[in-house]
């Protein structure tokens, strides 16, 4: 047995949930295969070539997997699928003999991986619309709450809380949307031999008597073979193939994977900036006894949203070796993609699948610290109306470059008194420019003090982050067929 004596990758026990890695397993993996001989045993009874006792004998023994004997085995033909057909049909004294038939190692491995991606791709749809929904919940519950926003890290215009919220549910819809087309586009290999053109499926099917080549007749029985497997296994094949299924799909699905990536690294990016003291104004939660630093015991890092960053980087990163795979993979295949895709393939769903998990409890738990919200508007969301008041003056009739020159002088000189306090109430801009008269020549002292209230500057900021949650909303619900 392995254990924490020798070296175990965080996939195995840290990161990622026990169904993901239940559906990576070896075991499963194992029990896929001979779902897939099993499959194939009963379409070629159909055709006669095999009997209904030898498939029964099959089919009573296909769930008991010995990957200790088949290990041994492998020990000596250096074959792993070699070696579990060797397993199988040691359990099978009456159906040993015909597993595999026609077959080559990747009409099984490939169509087994194209169920698993498939079985993969759901689990990870299912936890990112538990989150969207979750998502959009906050997105309403927020989307009156004003807050000031940052450019360049930088105060800028006024938004709400709900506004921001629902940037991060339009890249994470965007997503959902994506990962189900590749989810749904997912294809097996096929039932179709060593270079992919059936030759072997189709002389099992030919008369016993010798032929110049095969008919069209024997042609179609291959196609009709392959098709009753492939709906045995509940999965289409696609159109050609060569000894294996096309290794964009890969590409396709890491690509989709690491898309997810990139939105919740951006979500968990701009929590730690948030979460920072000169910001302050959201933190992930922190359980009572949780240990921030070993050196500092006041220390509350944003330690969930870095491990989602560090981790996210990764996911980042496996496209490239799938993109290799699949330019690489040379005439009609080449075996240098097999040793990195036992890799790449379960890292990115596992992983994919620590990151929703670690979103979702951050989104539950989110603080969002009201005060230090308020505090931001109001130190800096004043500086953002002047854009509204200046619009109004020159409704009013005043010069519009003359106004611009007056409000950015008395907003120098409000932005230097706050670098020293920091204190919104020492902020004298409204003050300033509420006494200034050649903007009072146009507006009353009320309209101009009115105009500088940033706490409605949003424009339709509100009303855009409810429609993007009915979006979310609406999307889910299609999805789940209501």
């Amino acid at each position: 047995m392995y254990g924490h004596e020798t070296y175990l990758s965080p996939l195995t026990w840290r990161y990622g949930s026990d169904e993901m890695r239940r559906i990576w397993s070896m075991a499963y993996q194992r029990l896929l295969w001979r779902r897939i001989w099993v499959a194939l045993a009963e379409a070629q009874a159909e055709f006669g070539l095999v009997t209904p006792e030898q498939v029964a004998d099959l089919h009573a023994r296909a769930g008991e997997v010995d990957i200790e004997r088949a290990h041994e085995i492998e020990a000596e033909t250096r074959h792993d699928l070699m070696a579990e057909i060797r397993a199988f049909a040691e359990q099978c004294p009456v159906g040993g003999g015909i597993i595999h038939l026609g077959a080559t190692s990747m009409d099984i491995e490939d169509n087994a991986d194209a169920l698993r991606l498939r079985e993969g791709l759901d689990l990870i749809l299912d936890q990112l619309r538990a989150l969207l929904a979750s998502l959009a919940a906050l997105v309403e519950a927020r989307a009156e709450q004003v807050c000031m926003a940052y450019t360049h890290l930088q105060p800028a215009e006024p938004s709400t809380v709900g506004y921001r919220l629902a940037q991060y549910g339009f890249d994470l819809l965007t997503d959902l949307e994506e990962l189900q087309r590749v989810r749904d586009s997912i294809r097996g290999k096929g039932i179709s031999g060593a270079t992919g053109t059936s030759a072997s499926y189709t002389q099992l099917l030919s008369p016993p008597s010798p032929q110049e080549g095969a008919s069209r007749g024997e042609e179609a029985q291959a196609r009709d073979l392959e098709a009753k497997v492939m709906s045995r296994l509940g999965i289409e094949a696609f159109p050609v193939s060569t000894q294996i299924y096309p290794r964009k799909q890969d590409w396709l699905v890491l690509n989709a994977l690491a898309g997810l990536a990139a939105s919740l690294y951006k979500f968990a990016f701009d929590l730690r900036v948030l979460q920072s003291q000169p910001f302050g104004e959201w933190s992930e939660p922190f359980a009572r006894r949780q240990v921030g630093s070993s050196a500092m015991p006041f220390k509350r890092n944003p330690v969930a949203a870095e491990n989602m960053d560090s981790l996210a980087r990764l996911v980042a990163a496996l496209p490239r070796v799938a993109w290799d795979n699949a330019a690489h993979s040379l005439l009609e295949r080449t075996l240098d993609d097999s040793g990195n895709r036992r890799l790449v393939l379960p890292q990115a769903f596992l992983l994919s699948d620590e990151l929703l998990h670690r979103a979702q409890a951050i989104l539950e738990g989110l603080v969002i610290h009201d005060e230090r919200v308020a505090h931001h508007l109001a130190v800096y969301g004043t500086f953002a109306a002047t854009e509204r008041l200046l619009m109004e003056l020159v409704k009013a009739g005043a010069d519009r470059q003359e106004m611009h020159e007056r409000i950015r002088e008395h907003s120098l000189a409000a932005w230097a008194v706050l670098e020293q306090t920091q204190r919104a109430e020492s902020n004298p801009l409204v003050a300033l420019l509420a006494a200034d008269p050649v903007v009072r020549a146009f507006l009353g002292e009320d309209q101009v003090r009115a105009l500088l209230d940033a706490g409605g500057y949003v424009g339709d900021a509100p009303q855009r982050a409810r429609n993007l949650a009915k979006l979310i909303r609406s999307a889910l619900g299609q999805l789940s067929g209501e």
